[in-house]
């Protein structure tokens, strides 16, 4: 999430120095590259890997703060914006030799370091791209870090946007809410890859970078689960660009760019290209405190400015291939920042993922040193997207024109060419069979990430919600720990112990959300038909806003259906035999506490409601027994001995 260090900005007076610091700082990169006082004849890459914190029931654990007391020992792990996120920041490696193996072994190190460290407190480890327990209840203020940066982040976007955030992503399933912060993107976890370029080669490989970007994902994905709903293959594409998206509505109807992006097109000869572009058309909304430093009085003096406020700004607009600029002892460098790839599914997979980037970025720009003189731009941008959404299963428009399948583009194209890219590059044999031999295996089987966890839900039946995504987190949680890759892992099951009693605490878990509804000036025959054809005793009223209006009963239907249809009989209406304010419950509402509210009041069905009384859901009596029934099995089973009990799939008929 970049630099810590910042000021109020609300404070004009202050953004505007700040603004004239981050022109200072473009001028100091401007006269760096001029000079050529960038480090060469070497190839650094690097990592960052963010990673979820879950508690005993797979669900996200806000105890970050905590755990970081307990790693004050290790500075490569820090803050991200949750209390239930950590990052960590690899070493730099000379790319060549053993560097892969390097890197993996690093990556286990400090998991394995903050794993142990997290145990004390009851928390463990998770690698995945979007966490499937995360409820929006989790994304709150209250689980934002405690670090000014965040804060000040979440201000000025709000403040920009003039609204809540809203968010409509279409999948399989559909998301469509609407979210008063900018804790959405703590959702989303990467696993960042770095690679150093010179000024020189900086366009060319930059733009290799945004091409290669479609099949790296296509092969990578792992996020196909936001709130419980099937979305995108990697549906961090589509939350990260909504979930900052500071833009109003008058710059939306302009059709102004958005923070997070994949860019609009190629870059033609510099890394200046990308920094006047952010500082053009995205306004400054973080400053930092230190605006002491003159770059161009450094560079005069034989120093090397670190362009403090230039990084700074830079690091609130976030494109999937980001341009970054660092100083390594002493010596200026740049990099790409690879921000594709997600967290997960094992460490393995993740060097992997790096592997094949690793070795693409080596080998295209060799093969193609302009290469985009040979593929459109808007090819590589829809690309990027149908990847995003569809995995192996996507088509794409690749080079000289010809559409091509993910799968066979991969296979038949770019993993021979990764394989020559990493082996010019003196990267050892058996790593090269290692890394690149996982992609293969992936993509020959379809089995990425995102596939298992689709194809492991579809397998569960009709379990509530809130057991089906614990069950697959735990299955992730365990097989994490095997180091097998994703592509052999057997599917997750549907699995309850007395751990899962916390999928019932609330009426929110396990409500159902599917609803069959009337309106109040519907026929009272509708609705008959309806509860006779569905089977069901109750149905909710809402008016045309989804706003609860009131509750039909069958009972309230008896004298009607008694005397039965009579064709000259004045039309009666569902709002004149209706309950007019029907007792109701919030997501949030114990699930003890609603038993007993629907025992006092004799209640069938309690309609669950937000705050603006608009319908989200319902739980009727057989809801309740379903449960009861669930965890008096998981009870008989613990005694006999095993301590777990699988779901029949089957429920009781709501006759």
């Amino acid at each position: 999430m970049g630099s810590q260090d910042v000021a109020d900005g609300a404070d004009e007076q202050r953004m505007r120095a700040f603004t004239r610091a981050v022109l200072a700082d473009l001028h100091g990169l401007e006269r760096l590259i001029a000079e050529d006082r960038f480090e060469k004849g070497v190839r650094r890459i690097g990592a960052e890997q963010e990673m979820f914190l879950v508690d005993g029931a797979r669900q996200p654990a806000p105890c970050a703060v905590e755990l970081l007391e307990k790693l004050k020992g290790e500075p490569r792990i820090t803050t991200e914006l949750a209390r239930f996120n950590l990052e960590a920041n690899l070493t730099p490696l000379v790319f060549g030799d053993r560097c892969l193996r390097k890197m993996e072994a690093e990556l286990e190190e400090l998991i394995g370091t903050a794993d142990t460290r997290a145990a004390e407190i009851g928390a463990s480890v998770a690698l995945t791209g979007i966490l499937p327990t995360l409820r929006l209840s989790h994304l709150t203020l209250d689980n934002m870090m405690p670090n000014p940066r965040y804060f000040e982040l979440n201000r000025a976007a709000t403040h920009l946007r003039d609204g809540a955030f809203h968010i409509v992503i279409k999948g399989l399933d559909e998301l469509d809410i609407t979210h008063d912060n900018v804790m959405l993107e703590s959702a989303n976890t990467s696993f960042q890859v770095h690679f150093q370029v010179t000024p020189s080669e900086f366009a060319p490989l930059y733009n290799v970078a945004q091409a290669i970007s479609a099949p790296v994902l296509a092969a990578a994905v792992n996020s196909p689960v936001l709130l419980g709903q099937r979305l995108w293959n990697e549906t961090r594409v589509a939350l990260f660009q909504r979930s900052v998206d500071v833009r109003s509505s008058t710059h939306k109807r302009r059709a102004a760019p958005p923070r997070v992006s994949f860019g609009n097109a190629w870059i033609k000869d510099s890394i200046l290209e990308i920094y006047r572009d952010d500082i053009s058309r995205f306004r400054i909304i973080l400053s930092t405190e230190n605006l002491d430093e003159d770059p161009l009085k450094l560079l005069a003096e034989g120093d090397v400015p670190e362009l403090r406020a230039l990084r700074m700004h830079t690091s609130t607009v976030w494109r999937w291939n980001r341009a970054c600029y660092g100083v390594h002892e002493g010596v200026p460098h740049l990099r790409i920042e690879h921000r594709v790839l997600p967290s997960g599914p094992t460490v393995l997979d993740e060097v992997a993922n790096a592997a094949f980037f690793f070795g693409l970025m080596a080998s295209l720009a060799d093969e193609y040193p302009r290469i985009d003189q040979v593929m459109e731009f808007d090819d590589a941008k829809n690309n990027f997207f149908a990847a995003a959404r569809h995995g192996l299963g996507a088509q794409f428009a690749w080079i000289g024109r010809k559409t091509v399948t993910a799968h066979d583009l991969i296979v038949n194209e770019l993993l021979p060419q990764a394989r020559a890219g990493l082996t010019s590059h003196g990267i050892h044999p058996d790593d090269v069979a290692r890394y690149l031999g996982v992609i293969e295996e992936r993509v020959e089987s379809q089995m990425t990430g995102a596939q298992w966890a689709l194809r492991s839900l579809a397998t569960m039946g009709e379990a509530p919600a809130d057991v089906r995504m614990r069950s697959l987190t735990s299955a992730i949680h365990q097989h994490q720990r095997s180091g097998e890759p994703v592509h052999k892992w057997p599917l997750a099951e549907l699995h309850r112990t007395r751990d899962w009693f916390p999928s019932y605490r609330t009426v929110g878990q396990f409500m159902d959300t599917e609803l069959f509804t009337v309106r109040p000036t519907d026929p009272v025959e509708l609705a008959a038909q309806m509860m006779d054809w569905q089977q069901i005793r109750h149905v909710p009223v809402e008016d045309d806003h989804g706003k609860l209006v009131g509750l039909l009963s069958f009972r309230a239907l008896l004298p009607l259906v008694s005397r039965g249809h009579d064709p000259n009989e004045k039309l009666i209406t569902v709002q004149e035999i209706m309950i007019t304010e029907p007792i109701t419950a919030t997501a949030d509402t114990p699930t003890l506490e609603a038993l007993a509210v629907m025992r006092e009041h004799n209640m069938g069905c309690l309609p669950i409601v937000d705050a603006d009384k608009h319908l989200i859901g319902a739980v009727d009596v057989y809801d309740l027994l379903e449960i009861a029934q669930k965890v008096l099995e998981d009870f008989l089973v613990g005694e006999g001995g095993d301590g777990a009990s699988r779901g029949s799939g089957k429920g009781i008929p709501r006759g």
